[in-house]
């Protein structure tokens, strides 16, 4: 017997198009860089969004860079067609987190996507990771950085399960800065270190609590990421970056924020993620599994780069790996 199909050609188009129509995202540490870029595309991929952040329009966080708010970010989420929802939030204000949930409850009653991207600590990298000892350290400095990568990661994660279950098919993300494998390597300092390794074994934790859930739970990592504070280490814009290589060699292989946010987005909205469940994944292993590039077009592996040339000793350049 023929099944009629009722859906008009531009319900299907919109369907094609806008894959999370419906789904409720919460991209924790979205005020700029790669939290913000990821915001933007599930926004584009039609899901609401709540972002947040602390630095505000009224007030700027240690980050010191009052230039990028969540308002904007919510903002920025809307125009690209989403639903974008600014809640200001220090996730290791837990009063304020319970706060943020019961939002999302009361609005949705349920959330599908949680990306956890809360940082902030560059400055505290700069100053004491790298050729540094741990015990070069302050203490208060080491610990923020564990508050800053481990506690606020925590703290979301637990607030936001009971939330994430209620999904038909629940994603937890954590990022972070190296997949498992690269972080195999001592990432120069104790603090350091621990802040980067901990969410790889938050997000296999939860995948096998997730599993009966039909959820999927995996860590990222960008490669040399092009952030606006990076950017502005080097003195240079999106727009000349490759100015920049002159005092950073390795730069020539740097990615923008939207290379791993275009891969999250689609694997947000893939009916087989749960491949992913599990595993620690880069944004160039992501942009090859779904056929996407960085916004220049080009594809660039920065892990794969640093393994055989930079620590490898293989004759090449970064071109070889775009």
């Amino acid at each position: 017997m023929e099944v009629m199909d009722h859906t008009t050609q531009e319900q299907r188009r919109t369907a094609g198009e806008r894959p999370l129509a419906g789904r409720i995202a919460l991209v924790a540490g979205a005020t700029r860089g790669l939290g913000r870029a990821i915001a933007v595309a599930l926004g584009a991929a039609g899901a609401t969004v709540y972002v947040t952040g602390r630095t505000t329009r009224a007030h700027t966080s240690e980050v010191g860079r009052p230039q990028e708010t969540i308002e904007e970010t919510g903002e920025l989420v809307t125009a690209a067609g989403g639903t974008g929802i600014a809640v200001p939030t220090d996730h290791l204000d837990e009063e304020r987190a319970r706060a943020l949930f019961a939002r999302i409850e009361a609005d949705h009653g349920r959330l599908d996507i949680l990306v956890n991207d809360l940082w902030g600590g560059e400055h505290l990298v700069a100053e004491h990771v790298f050729g540094k000892k741990s015990w070069e350290t302050p203490l208060a400095d080491g610990l923020r950085m564990l508050d800053l990568g481990v506690r606020s990661h925590v703290i979301t994660a637990g607030l936001a399960l009971p939330l994430l279950i209620r999904s038909d098919g629940p994603v937890h993300i954590e990022v972070t800065d190296g997949t498992a494998e690269f972080n195999e390597r001592f990432r120069d300092n104790l603090y350091f270190d621990i802040a980067k390794t901990t969410p790889h074994r938050i997000a296999f934790a939860l995948s096998e609590e997730l599993a009966p859930f039909n959820g999927t739970a995996l860590s990222v990592s960008p490669g040399f990421l092009r952030s606006e504070q990076m950017l502005s280490f080097f003195g240079v814009t999106e727009e000349n970056w490759r100015e920049a290589v002159a005092q950073e060699p390795h730069f020539a292989i740097a990615e923008s924020p939207h290379y791993l946010a275009r891969g999250l987005a689609a694997l947000a909205a893939d009916p087989q993620r749960a491949r992913w469940s599990g595993t620690s994944a880069s944004s160039a292993e992501l942009a090859s599994a779904y056929d996407l590039t960085d916004v220049d077009g080009s594809r660039p592996d920065s892990f794969a780069y640093f393994k055989d040339v930079v620590f490898g000793g293989k004759k090449g350049v970064a071109e070889d790996y775009r």
